[in-house]
């Protein structure tokens, strides 16, 4: 049977990231004495740098069913965009039916 997974807040990945930026130890050596992989830590560095190059260091992880400010407008635009595609296509059909030719109507 396998282990839950194990989650972590984030300010422990930001103190990871910091140690591992001091160059005290190596990575390797402070995931031994954080218990955990060194890859998450190159992972959660390589996540706080891309955040700060995008000036939102603050929104780094943003947790489980969080999304950073950037994808939540995307998301939001996305879905407005679909509404508007859906409200649209439904004006075409009702302007196809309506403007149809009224002689062609009489003889159903």
């Amino acid at each position: 049977m396998t282990e839950p997974r194990r989650q972590y807040d984030r300010e422990f990945k930001i103190e990871a990231v910091k140690l591992a930026d001091r160059g005290d130890n190596t990575i390797a050596q402070i995931a031994r004495d954080l218990g955990i992989n060194p890859n998450l830590i190159r992972r959660w560095k390589r996540q706080l740098t891309s955040q700060k190059a995008n000036n939102n260091p603050a929104f780094a992880f943003p947790g489980k069913g969080h999304l950073n400010p950037h994808d939540d407008e995307l998301r939001r635009l996305k879905k407005q965009v679909r509404d508007l595609t859906l409200q649209r296509d439904i004006l075409k059909k009702a302007l196809a039916i309506f403007s149809a030719n009224p002689d062609q109507n009489d003889d159903l």
